[in-house]
């Protein structure tokens, strides 16, 4: 499986090639769900990503956006906005039948539509033990070894079903409050999935949320990266989390995401760490803010943080 992103390679102004495509998604626009009427409206969304100065998006919840190709591709063209990855949830650990079926029809529906419009990759979302809305927990928040086996078998099939039926590239985005959220946890299913199958989507604040380095991990495992989602955590708040186990649903409401540069970790070092690889990434803008407390709230935030990532890259421009 490939890890170049793009059909289309970003290109400085000074005509340097770019190893960040700066993107951005609906999560940071407040979307969780596919309709929801606290949410940002999906034409006031895509209006407003090319407000901010953004070319790239992720299609969000299956749902949110059209999911006609067609009526999908037209919207987009008229804003000049292309799509780089669509996103689906996994449970491959639980052994339910009924469940699993339901993962891969949300997945092929995902997956068609995401290709139709001309993305290439999948980032892949796995199921959470505490509900992300309630917070009530649905299952031990560890795995046994089973779990994991199910889980390692199930990605490395998704993988080989998106690239073989699709040609599209599965992104593994750990995540809070999911069995793979820390360092070990991260680096564990790394080692027992196949790297030809599974790249990650390395989120820099869910990874910091677990404690695990992004840094660290694109130095030990270069070849395993394959997107980025480009976030930060406030460190204050984490603290509250840690001390008081807070689920993933209050850490949001308490406003665990912050804009940048007010977090960590530091994206400068991420983005230098990324441009020693040589290879050109994805790098989606996807601040957690639902929900907004206004739709006029996540514009001029998304302005300042693209404008905040064009100044990290220490070699190239970022676009």
């Amino acid at each position: 499986m490939t890890t170049t992103p793009a059909r289309t390679p970003s290109t400085a102004e000074d005509g340097t090639r770019s190893p960040i495509l700066i993107g951005t998604a609906p999560d940071s626009w407040g979307v969780w769900f596919p309709d929801d009427p606290q949410q940002t409206p999906w034409e006031r969304f895509l209006d407003e990503v090319v407000e901010a100065g953004y070319h790239w998006i992720e299609l969000g919840p299956y749902g949110y956006l059209p999911t006609d190709a067609s009526r999908l591709a037209d919207e987009l063209s008229a804003r000049d906005l292309k799509v780089s990855a669509g996103t689906v949830f996994t449970a491959f650990h639980r052994a339910g039948a009924d469940e699993r079926q339901a993962t891969w029809d949300q997945i092929h529906r995902v997956a068609e539509l995401t290709s139709a419009v001309g993305g290439e990759h999948i980032v892949v979302i796995p199921a959470m033990w505490r509900d992300d809305v309630t917070g009530e927990a649905v299952e031990p928040g560890t795995l046994d070894a089973d779990g994991w086996r199910r889980l390692a078998e199930g990605h490395d099939e998704l993988g080989a079903v998106l690239e073989e039926k699709y040609g599209l590239a599965q992104q593994f985005h750990s995540h809070a409050d999911s069995h793979v959220c820390s360092m070990d946890e991260i680096l564990r299913f790394l080692e027992e999935t196949d790297p030809q199958r599974v790249s990650l989507c390395l989120d820099t604040g869910h990874a910091e949320y677990g404690g695990a380095s992004s840094a660290e991990l694109i130095r030990r495992h270069p070849d395993r990266i394959g997107y980025l989602h480009l976030k930060q955590i406030d460190p204050e708040v984490m603290e509250v989390v840690r001390r008081d186990d807070l689920t993933w649903a209050a850490a949001n409401k308490a406003g665990v995401m912050v804009e940048p540069p007010g977090g960590l970790p530091d994206l400068s070092e991420v983005i230098d760490e990324l441009e020693q690889l040589g290879r050109s990434f994805f790098g989606i803008v996807e601040q957690d803010m639902y929900p907004v407390t206004s739709f006029h709230d996540p514009l001029p935030i998304a302005a300042r943080t693209r404008k905040h990532l064009c100044g990290c890259g220490s070699r190239t421009r970022i676009r």
